[in-house]
């Protein structure tokens, strides 16, 4: 079973996707904050990281850097769903390694669920 990581501050979405990726079968935790984040990757393998930018205490970017830094997390996968939607936003994800970057506002549960599933397999 692949495990997801969320890191999202608005616990219902997150509960909303964490309920929509147990249905189609992954093992899915949830954190709100950075450093808590940071915590739950050091405990547990994750195979991927659903990953808002703006965070408290620890932004999404800096979870990112602290993860592409150290060599156990390199083949972590990280799709980054966050309001953030300037361009300098994609280049910085896209400088960082992640697999995909989903803007909130334009995007749906499914569409981000599918992506991951296009990614784990």
């Amino acid at each position: 079973m692949k495990k997801i990581l969320i890191v999202e501050d608005d616990n219902f979405l997150a509960e909303i996707y964490k309920t929509k990726l147990e249905k189609k079968g992954f093992f899915v935790e949830i954190t709100e904050d950075g450093e808590a984040a940071l915590k739950k990757l050091s405990d547990t393998f994750f195979d991927l990281v659903l990953l808002d930018i703006v965070l408290p205490k620890m932004s999404g970017w800096q979870i990112l850097e602290n993860i592409r830094n150290e060599k156990k997390f390199e083949n972590l996968k990280v799709i980054v769903l966050s309001n953030l939607f300037e361009k300098k936003d994609f280049d910085r994800g896209a400088r960082l390694g992640i697999v995909k970057y989903f803007v909130k506002a334009e995007t749906t549960p499914d569409d981000v669920i599918e992506a991951i599933r296009n990614v784990l397999q």
